[in-house]
């Protein structure tokens, strides 16, 4: 009996771990995986800084599905399945051990991806992976008699019984124009993690500054977040900037990324906290200049701009201070208005919101509703999830159920 062939399209996270899932649970599969570009796990070379954020330590499989914007509800089962706690097992059995930073983030020991990149390369290699580069799949159409006729970029046809498609975020379109060939839709493609382009001068002056806890909001929406900035040459990044996109993924692309975005520096002081912060500072420091004194763990530099922005000249000192001048100080700190014009990748990595309808995907296989043998995983489905491990973890587990799956492991 000839063994059934599978084509695996995408050299991704999502693409190699179930090529090597798929492989060791049924070595008698013949798995084949074919990635467009040059290079293999390119995201995951450049994820963290280089040092590839593996997964969130967060165990619960329901906790962990209210870090998506998209795909919550379809996620549970699988992270019930294949959750963080079986991510760290399983790169800890081939001799990846992860460590956990104080946000929950986990990275590998080495912090170096290509501790993770070598372990994927290796396990596809052991497990009998066939492994193409530069070789994009450009047509793909059902067969008749079953399975799939699938065209080469160098024009070579091959028929193939089972088909993932792992291409990752419909970017470029590749991936989804392969999956509308079959009869899926494709939920239109906006970019989620992204900062915010800010033109503000003042703002400008201030690149690498940081404040561990800020408060976002988007005027007239219900965009709300709140966590460490990061003031850059562009504009505004971080943790919460990067969520505040996420969760406004749609919303932000529909205003072409031009909106007012308020600030509040200070989230966990009140209004009265602030008066009395101001008054013991009249009080214990009646000649010291209001540029020169910052409120709370704010940086100097931040503060010095944030009182020259409230109109507050440099020489003023807290007894000099006036009424309207506390006034546009505490406005200042807790509600600075920054006019967005645009957005920044975050560094190099690239997240969207969109992609294959989850509807048309059963989340027990990973294996399309439309196309028996067809199957999806990582990001070309209408998944994505906030930064911190999210993204890798949803690759891993439907990277795992579609290997299972597909190896005829189902349980």
């Amino acid at each position: 009996m000839t063994a059934e062939r599978i084509a695996i399209i995408g050299g991704g996270a999502a693409g190699f771990f179930a090529a090597i899932v798929c492989a060791e649970s049924n070595p008698a599969r013949r798995v084949d995986l074919f990635e467009r570009s040059a290079h293999f796990l390119r995201k995951v070379r450049i994820s963290g800084g280089g040092r590839c954020n593996v997964t969130h330590a967060l165990f619960d499989a329901r906790g962990f599905t209210a870090h998506y914007p998209r795909g919550e509800r379809a996620l549970i089962s699988p992270f019930h399945r294949f959750s963080a706690a079986e991510t760290v097992a399983w790169f800890e059995e081939r001799g990846v051990r992860l460590k956990r930073e104080p946000d929950g983030r986990m990275f590998p020991v080495t912090d170096s991806s290509e501790t993770v990149v070598e372990c994927l390369l290796d396990g596809a290699k052991k497990a009998g992976v066939q492994l193409f580069t530069r070789r994009g799949v450009e047509r793909i159409a059902a067969r008749p008699e079953g399975g799939f006729e699938l065209i080469l970029n160098d024009g070579e046809t091959m028929a193939r019984d089972r088909v993932l498609l792992a291409t990752g975020g419909a970017r470029d379109g590749a991936g989804a124009k392969l999956a509308q060939m079959l009869g899926h839709t494709i939920e239109p493609a906006v970019p989620s993690l992204f900062s915010f382009n800010v033109q503000a001068a003042w703002l400008g002056a201030l690149p690498g500054v940081s404040v561990a806890d800020a408060e976002l909001y988007v005027p007239g929406t219900k965009l709300r977040e709140r966590g460490p900035l990061l003031i850059t040459h562009q504009g505004v990044s971080g943790p919460a900037v990067l969520r505040l996109s996420a969760w406004g993924a749609r919303v932000l692309h529909a205003m072409d990324y031009r909106f007012r975005l308020r600030v509040n520096w200070l989230p966990a002081m009140t209004e009265a906290d602030l008066q009395n912060q101001f008054q013991e500072r009249r009080r214990t420091q009646p000649n010291r200049q209001v540029s020169k004194a910052p409120i709370s763990a704010l940086p100097a530099r931040l503060w010095e701009s944030l009182t020259t922005e409230a109109g507050i000249e440099p020489a003023t000192i807290w007894t000099s201070l006036s009424r309207a001048g506390m006034t546009a100080l505490r406005q200042r700190l807790r509600e600075t208005e920054l006019e967005v014009d645009g957005k920044s990748l975050n560094k190099d990595e690239f997240v969207t919101c969109g992609g294959v309808r989850l509807r048309e995907v059963n989340f027990k296989t990973m294996e399309s509703r439309l196309r028996p043998g067809l199957y999806f995983a990582g990001e070309l489905l209408d998944i994505d999830g906030i930064t911190g491990g999210f993204n890798f973890q949803s690759a891993w587990t439907t990277g795992w159920l579609a290997g299972r799956a597909m190896a005829g492991k189902q349980e």
